[in-house]
């Protein structure tokens, strides 16, 4: 899996650096404008030390994260 940024300049997408095969199928997640999200306490603590472990060099790699994610 790759993850990249880009702009949209003229209607087109413009990536950031890396390029993606063509053909290949892509997903773009839009921010709207000053967007928040709230956690419940538990959550916050889960999050806090998700970020710790990240920190400590304890990460997971993304496809291995992304493959344990319930797909409908």
């Amino acid at each position: 899996m790759l993850i990249t940024t880009g702009k949209v300049l003229g209607g087109i997408i413009k990536l950031d650096e890396k390029s993606l095969p063509e053909g290949a199928i892509v997903t773009v997640l839009v921010p709207e404008g000053d967007e928040t999200f709230e956690l419940q306490p538990e959550e916050e603590l889960q999050l806090l030390a998700a970020i710790a472990e990240a920190e400590r060099g304890e990460a997971s790699d993304a496809s291995q994260v992304l493959k344990q994610i319930p797909r409908s």
